[in-house]
């Protein structure tokens, strides 16, 4: 088995959510997860994308991810909102409270540590 790990969906099935029904703002927004891999320790990546609609967000976890498609926007409570683009990068630290607003159909890779 090879020590790295390339973001190819190719043969992986998504799994399919949603965000919990109690957290959803606005519209009806769907989740397609790529799961790459699950490591050890609470290590996770894979590609995520959702359709539009707007929900409440909190994190324990860190997350890094860099967007591939589609337009989004992240904003922490009491903070500024941040648009998300192709080639835009974000981490979220745990404690992050806020909402995603899928304005786009967005597209993004990511590595979560829990």
């Amino acid at each position: 088995m090879a020590n790295y790990l390339t973001f190819d969906t190719n043969g992986v099935e998504p799994e399919l959510g949603a965000p919990d029904a109690d957290r959803v703002l606005a519209g009806e927004p769907q989740f397609k997860t790529w799961n790459l891999e699950e490591a050890d320790g609470g290590l996770y990546s894979g590609i995520w994308e959702a359709s539009p609609g707007k929900w409440r967000i909190i994190y324990d976890e860190w997350e890094y991810f860099s967007v591939l498609s589609g337009y989004s926007i992240v904003t922490e409570d009491g903070g500024d909102a941040v648009h998300l683009q192709a080639g835009d990068r974000m981490i979220l630290k745990p404690g992050f409270k806020g909402t995603w607003e899928v304005v786009e159909t967005t597209r993004k890779d990511y590595v979560i540590r829990l």
